[in-house]
C-alpha cells in the first residue's frame, strides 16, 4: 500500500488527529470559499457595473442551481465514503475500480444537468415568482451557467477522490488558479464588452472548465491506486450500488435543503429587487461561513470512514469531538467577523441603501448565527461515515426543511415581515442540530462495535 507515502495524502488512521484534521479541513474550507467566489464575483460586478436587476438575476438562481446539482453532488459524498473505507481496510482493487466508476458517474451527470437546466430554467424561476425586471436575465444566467454543468460535477468527483486519501492542498491549487481567472474574465466580458449576467455567467464556465481540467490531470498522474486510467472508465454496478447507498441519501438531503431555500427564496422575492439583491450579497458571507463547517464535515465522515474500516472505534469517536470543537471555534470566529463588519463588507456588492439595508438584516438574523449548522453537519457526518446515511437525511429533512416550509406558509404570511423571515434559519438549525446529537447519542453504542458494523 504506497498511499500514505504521497506526500499530498495524510495517513488518516495512525497518529495525533487534532493536526491532522486541521490539515485536511483548512485548504478544504479555502477550496469551498474560493468557489463561492465564483459567485460572489458574479453577484459583486454585476452589482457594481451591470446594475442590482442584473446583481438580483445572479442572486436569485443560486437556490434554482443547488436545488438541481446537490444530488449529484451527494453521490460524490457517497465516492468519497467508499474509496476511504477501501483504503482502511487496504483493498487495493476495489479502491482502482472505485475511482473509475466515481469519474465515469460525473461525467454523466454532468451532461444530464447540462440538458436539465436548458429545459428547466424559465419554468423554474417563474414558478418562484422571479420579477419580471429580473426575470430575461436570470434565465440566460442560468441556460449558460449550466452548459458548465460536465466540468463542475467532474471537479466535484475528482475532488472527492483526492479527499479520500486526504488530499485537499490541490483542489485548493485548482480553485486558486481559475478563481483568479473568473475574475478576470468577469471585468472584461461585463467592463470591456458590456455584458450583462450573460457575460458573469461565460466567465464562471470557463473557469470551472479550467479546475476540473487540473483535477483530472492530477488524477491522470497520480499513483495507484487512485490513478486515473481514461481507457479504463466505467460503471462498477457492485460500487455504484455502494456509492448510491451512501450517495443518495446525502444528495436527497441536498435536494430537499434546497428546495425550502427556494421557498424562502421565494418570499424574499416578494419584497422586490431591492430585497433579493440584498440577500443575494449577505447570502455570500453566510456560505463563507457554511463551507468551513462543511469542511469539517468533510473532514469527518473521511477519517471516519477510514478508521471505521480498519475497525478503530475509539478514534472514530475522537474524531468526531475534535471536528465539533473546531467547527464551532472557527465557523464562529467568521460569523462573528462577518457581523462586526457588516456595514462594510456588504459596500463590496452594491452601493444602493435600500439594497444595503436587507443586506445588513440578513446578516444580523442569520449570518450571525450560521455556526449552528455545525452541531447537525459534523455530526450527520459521523454518521454517515459509518454507513449510516438515510438517518441524518430523514432528521436534516425534517428539522431544516420540513419546518422551514411549515415557517414560510403559515406564520410568515401573518407578518410579511424580512426580519421574521430570516429568523426562520437560526431557529431550524437549533432544532435540527438537537435531533442529530440526541440520535447520535443514541445510536453510538451500537455502531462502534462489531457486531453492529454496518456494510459500506
Amino acid at each position: 500500500m504506497t498511499l500514505k507515502d504521497h506526500s499530498n495524502q495524510i495517513d488518516m488512521l495512525h497518529g495525533p488527529l487534532l493536526g491532522r484534521i486541521l490539515l485536511f479541513a483548512l485548504p478544504l474550507a479555502a477550496s469551498s470559499i474560493l468557489q463561492q467566489l465564483f459567485n460572489s464575483a458574479d453577484v459583486a460586478v454585476a452589482g457594481r457595473f451591470a446594475g442590482y436587476q442584473a446583481q438580483a438575476a445572479v442572486g436569485v438562481n443560486g437556490p434554482v442551481i443547488n436545488l438541481l446539482i446537490n444530488l449529484f453532488v451527494g453521490l460524490s459524498v457517497g465516492g468519497n465514503v467508499v474509496i476511504a473505507n477501501f483504503i482502511g481496510q487496504r483493498r487495493d482493487h476495489e479502491i482502482h475500480t472505485a475511482v473509475h466508476t466515481v469519474v465515469t458517474l460525473a461525467l454523466i451527470s454532468g451532461f444530464f444537468l447540462l440538458a436539465v437546466g436548458q429545459v428547466a430554467a424559465r419554468p423554474m424561476l417563474e414558478l418562484m415568482g422571479t420579477p419580471q425586471d429580473t426575470l430575461e436575465l436570470a434565465v440566460v444566467y442560468l441556460r449558460i451557467y449550466f452548459l458548465g454543468m460536465p466540468f463542475i460535477m467532474l471537479y466535484n468527483f475528482g475532488s472527492a477522490v483526492l479527499r479520500s486519501v486526504g488530499d485537499t492542498r490541490r483542489p485548493l491549487f485548482c480553485l486558486i488558479v481559475s478563481g483568479v481567472i473568473n475574475v478576470i474574465l468577469n471585468l472584461v466580458f461585463v467592463i470591456v464588452f458590456h455584458r450583462s449576467a450573460d457575460g458573469v455567467a461565460i466567465a464562471t464556465v470557463l473557469s470551472n472548465g479550467v479546475s476540473s481540467s487540473l483535477v483530472i490531470l492530477f488524477l491522470l498522474r497520480e499513483q495507484d491506486p487512485i490513478r486515473l486510467e481514461l481507457k479504463k472508465l466505467r460503471v462498477d454496478k457492485g460500487i455504484l450500488k455502494r456509492v448510491v447507498r451512501i450517495g443518495v441519501p446525502a444528495g436527497l438531503q441536498g435536494v430537499v435543503f434546497s428546495l425550502s431555500n427556494v421557498c424562502i427564496q421565494s418570499a424574499v422575492n416578494s419584497f422586490g429587487s431591492a430585497a433579493m439583491a440584498g440577500s443575494a450579497a449577505a447570502q455570500n458571507f453566510e456560505s463563507f461561513t457554511f463551507y468551513v463547517t462543511n469542511s469539517f464535515n468533510q473532514a469527518t465522515v473521511t477519517f471516519i470512514s477510514q478508521n471505521y474500516g480498519a475497525h478503530q472505534f475509539d478514534r472514530c469517536k475522537r474524531v468526531l469531538r475534535l471536528s465539533l470543537l473546531s467547527g464551532f471555534i472557527a465557523s464562529g470566529c467568521m460569523s462573528a467577523a462577518f457581523c462586526l463588519g457588516r456595514n462594510t463588507v456588504i459596500l463590496l456588492f452594491t452601493s444602493e441603501p435600500d439594497v444595503i439595508a436587507y443586506g445588513v438584516t440578513r446578516l444580523l438574523r442569520v449570518g450571525l448565527f450560521s455556526f449552528l449548522a455545525v452541531s447537525y453537519e459534523v455530526t450527520g457526518a459521523a454518521l454517515r461515515g459509518t454507513g449510516y446515511s438515510l438517518t441524518p437525511t430523514i432528521i436534516t429533512v425534517f428539522g431544516s426543511c420540513v419546518l422551514r416550509l411549515v415557517w414560510v406558509y403559515l406564520l410568515f404570511p401573518n407578518t410579511t415581515s424580512f426580519d421574521r423571515l430570516m429568523s426562520v434559519y437560526p431557529v431550524t438549525w437549533v432544532v435540527t442540530g438537537i435531533l442529530m446529537i440526541g440520535t447520535y447519542l443514541l445510536l453510538r453504542k451500537k455502531i462502534y462495535t462489531k457486531n453492529g458494523l454496518a456494510k459500506i
